[in-house]
């Protein structure tokens, strides 16, 4: 279910003062970053779209960017060149720690930036990038109207007036000493920027779990899986106790690593499994399945929020906090990628004596997140917009 205009706030005078306006967004996507900042980023902007605003993304053209799917979606996307293979290590102490990431020296990302930010005169500049800090948005402060962060780490200063950590168990006082005194801080899974689809869809998916069974296992790592866990799950499946109606469907990026192997891979297991390429239906997927086994990734947020029973992975160190609290929480279970054959063979064994142990699952993960939280994201950035105009 989404809100209509008056639902969220926004009048129909409001919208015609938001025509036009511009939202610019800096974030990328790469082999080694995943895809998940400018996903997330993606869904902000559609709902900041259906309220008036005009989007533009500036984006690295690292391998694996996504500049295609954003102009697919109907917003506006500046690729900045990469930086020569000599010229990417440059990484010093006071650099935040995934510094690398950006792919060259953040002052010439920030002069990259500003050049294209200065005649595009955003009214907000949101910044999803891990590489990035209050340096080089304090460089671009001159040149936009307000600047949003999104963070998860909580590991580094920020200079901007809106800042979104979207995880469960983080706090506004995480943040207190890295932004300025008037800041505002929206934290929480209650603001976990989710596609509309899956409000939409929480419904069927909660009513067809009244009574688990386990006919579809969904596995979904991430656009990239760049070490390749997709595989070592469908080979840890192969001795598992699944049903022999079960079916198994595997979602990846279409520029994963390791497509080929996987869809060579899926074609030698005994239950039916489908690999399914840049998937446009995920909630749909999802709500459709009965079990998936995940990356402890921003995906998280939208399976507890169709109840979707899932098997966590951690294959990135930012994900260890979130998938701790998920089975603080009892949301999700954590499988340990060592032995991992061993460890998913004795996770299906205890499901067959103990179905409800999905039940239980799925009632924890809808309890942390309603899947309205573009919506109050999108909300802020409007009510604050206005400002201007009273």
């Amino acid at each position: 279910m989404r809100p209509n205009i008056q639902q969220a706030g926004l009048t129909a005078s409001d919208r015609t003062r938001l025509d036009n306006q511009r939202v610019a967004f800096r974030a990328d996507a790469s082999l080694e970053a995943g895809t998940g900042h400018v996903m997330r980023c993606l869904t902000l902007a559609d709902a900041l779209r259906e309220k008036g605003a005009e989007c533009w993304f500036v984006c690295r053209a690292h391998p694996g960017h996504l500049a295609e799917l954003i102009r697919s979606r109907g917003h506006h996307c500046h690729l900045l060149d990469t930086a020569p293979e000599s010229e990417q290590d440059i990484a010093s102490a006071s650099s935040p720690a995934h510094a690398r990431w950006l792919g060259c020296d953040w002052v010439l990302d920030a002069a990259q930036s500003r050049d294209i930010l200065a005649e595009l005169h955003p009214a907000w500049l949101v910044v999803d990038h891990y590489a990035l800090d209050a340096s080089w948005e304090s460089r671009l402060r001159h040149h936009v109207g307000r600047i949003m962060v999104i963070d998860d780490l909580a590991d580094r200063p920020h200079d901007c007036d809106l800042l979104l950590d979207q995880n469960l168990g983080r706090q506004p006082d995480d943040y207190r000493e890295l932004v300025p005194p008037g800041c505002t801080l929206l934290t929480g899974p209650r603001y976990a920027l989710l596609r509309p689809e899956f409000a939409a869809l929480r419904g069927y998916s909660l009513e067809r779990r009244q009574l688990p069974v386990l006919k579809q296992v969904l596995i979904t790592m991430g656009g990239v899986d760049k070490f390749n866990v997709t595989g070592q799950v469908l080979n840890a499946l192969r001795c598992a106790p699944l049903p022999d109606d079960c079916r198994i469907l595997v979602v990846m990026g279409p520029k994963a690593p390791w497509l080929t192997q996987i869809e060579d891979l899926a074609a030698t297991l005994h239950w039916p499994t489908e690999v399914l390429v840049n998937a446009n239906n995920m909630a749909q997927l999802m709500a459709s399945s009965d079990l998936a086994i995940g990356a402890a990734g921003s995906t998280s947020w939208e399976r507890c929020c169709l109840g979707l029973p899932t098997l966590m992975m951690i294959i990135a160190d930012n994900q260890r906090k979130v998938a701790g609290y998920l089975m603080s929480a009892g949301a999700a279970e954590c499988i340990q990628t060592e032995n991992m054959e061993e460890n998913i063979i004795n996770w299906f064994n205890n499901y067959i004596s103990a179905p409800e142990i999905s039940t239980k699952m799925t009632r924890c993960a809808i309890s942390i997140i309603d899947g309205l939280g573009a919506w109050r994201v999108s909300d802020v950035i409007v009510s604050t917009s206005m400002e201007r105009y009273v």
